[in-house]
C-alpha cells in the first residue's frame, strides 16, 4: 500500500484497506482467533452443523449483548432454544431441497467428464431450480432470497456426489430423507454408509471452513451482489474465486505437493529449492494470521489421529516434514511461518476417501453458507462497489 502525494491511497491488493462492515465473523490475525457471531470457532467445532449455520446466518435473537459476546451464548437458555429451532428448521428445509431434478442430473451427465469439479459446480449453480414455498408465519425461511441461497446450499453436496459417481462409472445414489447433511453426502459419494467417526470428522472440518470474513471468494460475491445481481450469480462468482490455488485450491495443491515429494527425507531439499527459486509452498502461512491459524490448531491433531497407516500416514509425514523444514528455514531469517488450514485438510479428506480434485468442492460445500450470510447482510445496505484505477498508459 502506498500513500500518494494527493492524499489518495493506492493498493493493488487492498491489504489493510477496510472496505465494509460485518457482524458475521471476525478474523483476529494478531491473536490468532476466529469467531462466528462472537463465538470462538473452538466452541463451535463440535456443535450440530445446522445449528452453526443458523447462528452464522441469523445470529441468536433474544440473547443479551453480554451473552452474545462469547461462548456463554451457547449456554444461555433463550439462545440455546433459538439455535435448536434453527437446526430443526434448516435440517427439514435441506432434506426437502437436496434432491437434484431430472434436468439437473442430465446437465451433470452432459458436461465433459474431464472438467474440474469446481468448474462444474460454478457452472451448475445458476441453473439450479429452487421454487419458492410458503412458510409458516415467523419462519426464518420466509424470505425468497433466503430460500434461494439455502436451496443452492442444499443441492451442492448432491452435485458433488453425483458428479463423482458419474465420472467413475458408478450409478448415482439418491439422497436419503432422514440422514444428516454429511452422513447423507458421504453415502451418496461413496455408495456406503459412513461410520459415526467419519461423519463427526467431516462435520468438524466443514464448520472450521464455513466462514472467514472478507476472504477473496466472499468479497467477489459481495462485489457481484453490489450490482444487484441475484444470489445465484453471487454464489457462482464466489465459487469461481475459491478455485484459485492462492485461495481454496491450496488444499488440493498441498496434498499433491506431498505426493510429488514422496518421502519425509526429501522435504528439506524440496523446501530449500522452492525458497531459492521463489516458488510458493502451498498451505504454508496465511495472509491474515501472524501466528498459528486457529483452524489449523484443531485440524492438525485431527489429521495426526486419522492418518495412522498406509498412504495417508506417508503423506502426512511428508507434510509434517515440509512444515518443519519451512519453520527452520524462515527462523534463520528471523521469521515465523506456520501451516494454515488448507495444509493439513487434504490429509483429513484423503483419510475420508475423497480424491484430491474434489477437495476444493467440499470447501465450497461448507463456505456457501458464509456466502449466503454475506449476501443477506450486504443486501440490507447495498451500494455499488466501484474502485478507481490509476491510469498509467500513454
Amino acid at each position: 500500500m502506498d500513500e500518494q502525494n494527493n492524499g489518495e491511497i493506492f493498493s493493488t491488493d487492498l491489504a489493510g484497506i477496510i472496505v465494509g462492515e460485518t457482524e458475521i465473523s471476525n478474523v483476529d490475525g494478531v491473536s490468532g482467533s476466529l469467531s462466528y457471531r462472537g463465538v470462538n470457532i473452538a466452541d463451535l467445532v463440535n456443535r450440530p452443523v445446522m445449528e452453526v449455520v443458523g447462528l452464522l446466518l441469523f445470529g441468536a435473537d433474544g440473547a443479551s449483548p453480554e451473552v452474545q459476546s462469547d461462548a456463554r451464548l451457547l449456554r444461555d437458555a433463550s439462545s440455546s432454544e433459538r439455535l435448536c429451532d434453527y437446526e430443526e428448521e434448516l435440517t427439514a428445509f435441506t432434506i426437502d431441497h437436496r434432491r437434484l431434478s431430472a434436468e439437473e442430473l442430465q446437465l451433470l451427465r452432459d458436461l465433459p467428464f474431464d472438467l474440474h469439479p469446481m468448474l462444474v459446480l460454478q457452472g451448475m449453480i445458476p441453473f439450479l431450480n429452487i421454487p419458492y414455498r410458503e412458510q409458516a408465519e415467523g419462519s426464518i425461511l420466509a424470505d425468497e432470497v433466503v430460500q434461494q441461497g439455502l436451496g443452492i446450499a442444499a443441492k451442492i453436496p448432491s452435485i458433488i456426489a453425483a458428479r463423482h459417481r458419474l465420472i467413475n462409472g458408478n450409478s448415482i445414489i439418491p439422497s436419503g430423507d432422514s440422514l444428516s447433511l454429511h452422513e447423507n453426502f458421504l453415502l451418496m459419494f461413496h455408495g456406503r454408509v459412513p461410520s459415526r467417526e467419519q461423519v463427526r470428522i467431516l462435520d468438524a472440518v466443514q464448520i472450521l471452513q464455513m466462514e472467514h470474513s472478507f476472504n477473496a471468494g466472499t468479497f467477489a460475491g459481495r462485489v457481484c451482489a453490489s450490482t444487484l445481481a441475484p444470489i445465484q450469480s453471487s454464489i457462482s462468482a464466489s465459487v469461481g474465486t475459491l478455485f484459485g490455488v492462492l485461495h481454496g485450491g491450496a488444499d488440493q495443491a498441498a496434498l499433491e505437493m506431498a505426493k510429488k515429494i514422496g518421502s519425509p527425507d526429501k522435504a528439506a531439499a524440496y523446501v530449500a529449492d522452492c525458497l531459492e527459486r521463489k516458488i510458493k509452498i502451498m498451505g504454508m502461512g496465511h495472509r491474515e494470521y501472524k501466528v498459528v491459524d486457529p483452524r489449523a490448531k484443531i485440524l492438525k491433531p485431527m489429521a495426526l489421529s486419522l492418518c495412522e497407516q498406509g498412504q495417508g500416514k506417508e503423506l502426512l509425514e511428508v507434510l509434517v516434514s515440509v512444515e518443519a523444514a519451512c519453520q527452520t528455514a524462515f527462523a534463520k531469517q528471523g521469521k515465523e511461518i506456520w501451516a494454515n488450514v488448507e495444509f493439513y485438510k487434504g490429509a483429513v479428506f484423503h483419510s475420508l476417501g475423497i480424491e484430491s480434485n474434489f477437495f476444493t468442492s467440499l470447501f465450497a460445500m461448507a463456505r456457501v453458507y458464509g456466502y449466503v450470510a454475506h449476501y443477506l447482510e450486504f443486501s440490507q445496505n447495498s451500494r455499488l462497489i466501484r474502485p478507481r484505477a490509476k491510469y498509467v498508459g500513454r
